[in-house]
């Protein structure tokens, strides 16, 4: 999809009772993706009721006043279409993808279990177990458990720690009371935003956003997210695992500096994708790992940046070896021009192939309205992008790797703990 009209299509309305409406038209497509965005995650939580959000993310799709949890079902499904959602630690989205034509009847079904889901205290009590099914099976996941570990110990003391999914002591205990005031709190209309990319109008998404969202949501002040971190330190988790999961990461530029790209960029040279360093090294020259790649995983103010790889008991000091080694030389010599160039024809590849999908432009536009409280373009993304150069990569390798920054975690059913490598 051309990028050059990418704004010129893109409207932007805030209703009366502050709900931001965001909508992209694309003629040449036969669906859309609407979202419901609401901006409040696990990062909003406390001990006490982390888990929330992610659980009430299952139970609007339990049962309104008017429909069962299979009536929300067939009543898009039976149009073509279908419904999802998704929390993250800033912010939960209710989703739903269909044919042109089809809007109002998923805008209004996505507005009524937002608005009168009954929270039935059997419902809840169900709906427990099968979120408790899903912790045991991230539990079971050992790459899942590492990030999550991984997570908790970098942003130890703060919301950003907590698990998205929840304690199983929190699930069990979750009442309908607890539900309603969390929604009431925190599923306020300045805190929500419509979303949609695909063939529609932006004219009819307001009408629709002004004849079915009739509750009153209210408007309070939004809680400042403070975020102090905490030393770190290097974790074990004891698993029996074949294999052995390791980490070694930090954190580093959130959504909120303009460096993140040099970040990004930093992490398609060292580990993301087949002609990436580090899987050159281990996998291709020393075939000790069959996954090792980067990740950056970005929030409004941090970010976490790290390397991620699983191998055999017996490779794994070789691995951390490699690893430290390659750190060690992108720190201290600039990459070449030719391999900063191919990095950012990756990542602006990566990016201009996602547009090719309106529920991951409905996604972009979402993510960036929260962030940005706007819209940027692919071309501004992409222009920054170009504008990093050899000099920002290795300065952004010496600031997220200087110091010993790094913690490491390790999954593996003996403690491998290694000393660590300079």
């Amino acid at each position: 999809m051309a990028t050059h009209n990418y704004l010129k299509n893109i409207k932007i309305s805030r209703l009366d009772n502050g709900i931001t409406v965001v909508s992209e038209k694309i003629d040449h497509v036969d669906s859309f993706s609407l979202g419901f965005w609401f901006n409040v995650g696990s990062r909003d939580e406390n001990e006490t009721n982390n888990g929330i959000s992610h659980f009430l993310e299952h139970m609007f799709f339990k049962g309104t006043r008017k429909r069962n949890a299979r009536k929300i079902a067939e009543d898009i499904e039976s149009l073509g279409g279908y419904l999802n959602a998704f929390t993250s630690k800033e912010h939960t989205c209710y989703y739903g993808r269909g044919l042109k034509g089809n809007l109002e009847p998923t805008f209004e079904v996505l507005s009524d279990m937002l608005q009168n889901s009954v929270f039935s205290s059997k419902e809840i009590r169900k709906e427990a177990r099968v979120v408790i099914d899903e912790l045991y099976d991230i539990e079971d996941s050992p790459e899942e458990l590492i990030f999550d570990r991984f997570e908790s110990a970098i942003f130890n003391g703060t919301t950003l720690g907590l698990p998205i999914i929840g304690t199983e002591k929190n699930i069990k205990n979750f009442t309908r009371k607890n539900l309603t005031d969390y929604v009431r709190k925190n599923y306020t209309f300045n805190r929500m935003y419509i979303v949609a990319s695909g063939n529609l109008s932006h004219s009819a998404l307001i009408k629709l956003a002004e004849k079915y969202i009739n509750n009153s949501f209210g408007s309070y002040s939004l809680p400042e997210r403070n975020l102090e971190l905490n030393p770190a330190g290097d974790l074990f988790i004891e698993k029996d695992s074949q294999q052995v999961h390791y980490i070694a990461g930090t954190t580093t530029y959130g959504f909120n500096s303009k460096k993140r790209h040099a970040a990004r960029l930093l992490s398609y040279v060292l580990g993301d994708g087949s002609s990436s360093r580090l899987f050159q090294r281990l996998r291709e020259e020393n075939g000790i790992a069959y996954q090792i790649n980067t990740f950056l995983n970005s929030f409004y103010d941090v970010s976490t940046f790290g390397i991620y790889l699983s191998t055999n008991e017996k490779s794994i000091h070789k691995a951390q070896k490699l690893i430290y080694e390659e750190i060690n030389k992108i720190k201290n010599r600039k990459i070449s021009s030719k391999e900063l160039d191919r990095a950012k024809k990756y990542m602006i590849g990566n990016l201009m192939m996602s547009l090719e999908n309106t529920t991951n432009r409905m996604t972009r536009m979402g993510q960036s309205i929260i962030y940005f409280g706007q819209i940027k373009s692919p071309a501004e993304t992409v222009r920054e992008i170009n504008k990093i150069n050899e000099d920002d990569i290795k300065e952004t390798a010496n600031e997220i790797f200087g110091n010993n920054k790094l913690i490491r975690v390790i999954l593996s059913s003996k403690n491998l703990l290694m000393q660590r490598v300079a």
